[in-house]
């Protein structure tokens, strides 16, 4: 080695190997398992992303959507496919190998509050949301931009939205991208440029409605759903065309007004489960978030919310069901006609939402293969359905539920317990009304047979509020907020759960030290990956749930589930950071005990060859830029061993990206100086002023990057 260069500048070099894009391994001998290959369009080095947008999407059609699974390069709907299974046939990555991945690009979106999109990878483009639903497209193998798109949607629609300001993707068909803004508009973006196509407006904007979820196409047609039920509004799903924004149809989740003409049959039939003047206060049933299609059925199906007002006995005195809330619906995808329902939570009183990500398989039930959907809503049940006729098959509890003991498997509806009652007093329930499962996405293994649900055990207090009135614009929930005063850290918990669809009870589960932890993605590689509330990312084992790798690369909480995707030989698995939603701004001490930041990012892992030779190491030193390999090594060789490889600070001592700005032209007589009374001490004996000013230049341009 030449020049003056110590070991330490080695080490922070070697750290970079380790942690950053170099030298990740490309698809070969390291395959875990034989995977059929498909006729697929993957990023290659040779073809930028850049190069390829001009074309990007237009060949995603009805068919090739239909064909997702088994195009293992991209992921090209909400859940990979229409089944929403969140598993990857890539096996590059696996259970024998996983412990060399490593961060291959990271991309700050500059926004904070709650992310929570899926990102969609085309043919080596990434298209992925952040808060206030602004669109990104990215190299999804370098991480570079390509286009932005802002809806700039109003800041005063952020007192519509009950659970931040968060957006949970897009969905891309035939050139477009599609995105639901906060504000209700649904909006159609030119792939290729980001260039706005239309835009229509889905909601009456004089009402708290808002849009957080994934718009999904089927059939030809673009759905997109609502939020908006605390605040006392209607539910409904409604389908546009692509080309040009007109409404194709619309479907309400709940009756209106009955001195009007209902809009369907089911509808009609839905207002007998209903009392009072219920239309008054809305109704809710608000679809604000999953949807899955079987493209062979003819059937969209889509998931429900909670009522308006939240106490059953205000929207609906006297009782009743109250259809078509907290429950999934079979939608004929060319009508929006209600073919047939499933309730989760008859008369539901605690918020508990049937809006949960659902899941499409084949599973053998009493030696019969049976087309199943599977959800684990808010209301603690594992539910397994037929999913050509909404039959009910099974439910068990895969969290403790003290509102119900069970599930009738006579009737399919849950058999309630008087402990939930908080009428005449305040009930302690679990799950609370965040749910034992809320919106992160589970996934299913066919391999393993399991589901993979980010599950929480929260009890919630609950109490009627005595002085309720309708507040317009306002949370209505029903319900005495002043309890929350009783949320604390030591009553909240979260884990991943394996659950065994068939046998509905638990293969295993690795526990978490909070709740709203991630979403999950599972693949052939016998692997499960998470992020989690305090901003780790994790793989597990799927068999089993052994840990075998984790990262703290995010620097932030991880409440979106990952996906994976191929591009030039290499599998990536990526995920979308950004602490928010709505535990972290409810739950006071309980949210902040995740103790990190909020802020949007998308990271990008691959497999790196841990092959480092002195070689290797040689050719790093002589690449770098010669100014700031000058730089680099003072630094180094004169300040690493207190403040850190790389001028980050492991948080005993002062980062010196932070100082070196803020104390300005203060900074060259501290380094020279030192400062009497402390550990600092003074360099003037070995540094020129001149070399300080340098390390100074040094240290601000690593805070800028």
């Amino acid at each position: 080695m030449t020049g003056r260069r110590s070991w330490t500048v080695v080490a922070a070099l070697l750290l970079s190997l380790t942690s950053g894009p170099l030298g990740l391994v490309a698809c070969g001998d390291d395959e875990f398992e034989s995977v059929a290959p498909a006729p697929v369009r993957e990023a290659t080095p040779a073809k930028s992303a850049r190069s390829r947008l001009r074309n990007v999407a237009r060949d995603v059609d009805d068919a090739r959507l239909r064909g997702a699974s088994a195009d293992p390069a991209n992921w090209l709907s909400h859940g990979r496919d229409y089944a929403e299974q969140r598993f990857s046939p890539l096996s590059q990555i696996h259970a024998n190998n996983v412990s060399r991945l490593r961060l291959a690009w990271s991309f700050d979106t500059g926004l904070r509050r709650g992310h929570e999109a899926t990102p969609l990878v085309v043919d080596g483009v990434m298209f992925v949301t952040g808060s206030w639903s602004v669109v990104f497209a990215l190299d999804a193998t370098r991480g570079e931009v390509l286009w932005t798109y802002d809806p700039e949607v109003s800041e005063e629609v952020g007192r519509k939205a009950c659970c931040d300001v968060v957006n949970r993707g897009v969905a891309v068909y035939r050139g477009r991208v599609f995105v639901g803004a906060l504000d209700g508009r649904l909006i159609a973006l030119d792939a290729s440029t980001g260039e706005l196509q239309w835009e229509t407006v889905t909601v009456d904007q004089g009402q708290p409605y808002t849009i957080t979820g994934a718009p999904r196409v089927v059939a030809g047609k673009v759905i997109i759903g609502n939020g908006g039920a605390e605040f006392g509004v209607r539910g409904y799903v409604s389908a546009y065309d692509p080309e040009n924004g007109e409404l194709v149809w619309r479907s309400y989740t709940v009756p209106g007004d009955p001195s009007e003409p209902f809009e369907s049959k089911a509808l009609e039939e839905a207002a007998s489960t209903w009392n009072g003047e219920y239309w008054k206060l809305g109704g809710g049933g608000t679809a604000w978030d999953s949807m899955a299609y079987d493209a062979e059925l003819g059937l969209l199906y889509v998931g429900t919310g909670n009522g308006s007002p939240w106490r059953a006995e205000l929207r609906s005195p006297g009782g009743g069901d109250n259809l078509f809330l907290s429950s999934i619906l079979a939608l004929d995808p060319e009508t929006g006609e209600i073919r047939w329902h499933y309730q989760t939570t008859p008369a539901d009183n605690w918020d508990f939402t049937a809006t949960q990500h659902m899941i499409l398989a084949e599973l053998p039930i009493d030696g019969v293969l049976r087309k199943v959907i599977m959800q684990a809503p808010k209301n603690g049940f594992f539910y397994v359905l037929d999913r050509v006729t909404g039959e009910f098959i099974s439910a068990e509890a895969y969290v403790p539920v003290s509102w119900a003991d069970g599930v009738d498997p006579a009737t399919g509806r849950p058999i309630p317990n008087p402990s939930g009652d908080y009428e005449e007093g305040l009930a302690l329930v679990t799950p609370m009304y965040l749910g034992g499962h809320n919106w992160q996405p589970m996934s299913y293994n066919p391999v393993t047979g399991l589901v993979y649900i980010p599950a929480q055990e929260m009890a919630g207090p609950f109490r009627r509020d005595p002085l309720w009135e309708l507040r317009s614009g306002e949370f209505n929930t029903g319900v005495d907020a002043t309890v929350g005063t009783l949320f604390s850290r030591e009553i909240v918990s979260g884990h991943l759960l394996a659950w065994d669809p068939i046998e509905q009870k638990e293969a295993w589960r690795h526990p978490h030290g909070m709740p709203w932890n991630g979403g999950t993605l599972t693949t052939a590689g016998n692997l499960v990956f998470q992020g989690t509330a305090d901003g780790r990312f994790l793989a597990l084992r799927a068999d089993d749930g052994y840990l075998l790798w984790q990262s703290h690369s995010a620097g932030t909480g991880i409440g979106a589930a990952p996906i994976s995707y191929r591009g030039g030989g290499v599998q990536y698995v990526s995920v979308v950071a950004g602490w928010g939603g709505a535990f972290a701004q409810v739950a006071g001490d309980a949210s902040a005990a995740a103790r990190v930041e909020s802020k949007g990012r998308v990271l990008a892992y691959a497999l790196v060859d841990e092959t480092i030779t002195p070689e290797v190491v040689e050719s790093m030193l002589a690449a770098r830029d010669p100014e700031v390999a000058k730089a680099s090594d003072l630094y180094h060789n004169w300040c690493w061993r207190c403040h850190g490889a790389n001028g980050i600070a492991g948080g005993v001592n002062p980062d010196l990206r932070d100082s070196a700005a803020a104390l300005g032209d203060a900074f060259v007589p501290i380094v020279s100086n030192g400062l009497a009374g402390t550990s600092m001490p003074g360099f003037a004996q070995w540094l020129s002023e001149t070399e300080i000013r340098v390390m100074q230049k040094y240290l601000i341009d690593l805070a800028a990057d």
